[in-house]
């Protein structure tokens, strides 16, 4: 059982954790990104986390592509120019209102995360190979309920109104 002064001290000792490995791993995942013989074309982080969530939302709206990401339309129509240029990616009209353009990946762009996802993969279970087994059960443990918190969260914020500046 938990006491209620153990709490702060473990989110204290946790968030710091957390943030220290997402800056390592996104530091490794750059430079495997950069360095794999298989990786043919590259595509810079903010185009990649643009792939991410279309690949999360097959058809996703450019407007809520740029919700989703916290950027303005004119960033994200250039990372869509780039992506869709290295055939990553195509723009199509929304199928309920043509004046809207959805977001698809194409085979290639497909191709490319799943070769970046398997180069994470491959990092992510070399390192928790070497750890201990009741470790490894902790983390997945842990990991498990972070990813529910925060995609809860996210998905709070998404349906979140947006309040607008008085004109």
């Amino acid at each position: 059982m938990t006491t209620p002064d153990a709490a702060p001290s473990a989110i204290n000792q946790a968030a710091p954790h957390a943030s220290a490995i997402t800056e390592l791993l996104d530091v490794m995942w750059e430079h495997a990104r950069h360095s794999s013989p298989r990786a043919t074309t590259l595509s810079s982080a903010p185009q990649l986390r643009l792939m991410y969530v279309v690949d999360q939302e097959n058809g996703i709206r450019m407007r809520t592509a740029c919700q989703r990401l916290g950027s303005a339309a004119p960033t994200v129509t250039r990372m869509c120019d780039r992506l869709q240029a290295l055939g990553f990616l195509q723009r199509l009209p929304s199928p309920d209102d043509g004046r809207e353009i959805t977001l698809q990946l194409t085979p290639t762009g497909k191709e490319h995360l799943h070769r970046i996802r398997e180069q994470r993969d491959i990092m992510l279970h070399e390192a928790i190979n070497a750890m201990p087994a009741s470790q490894q059960h902790a983390l997945a443990t842990g990991l498990a309920a972070l990813h529910h918190q925060l995609d809860a969260t996210r998905r709070k914020d998404h349906r979140a109104p947006r309040s607008r500046p008085a004109a």
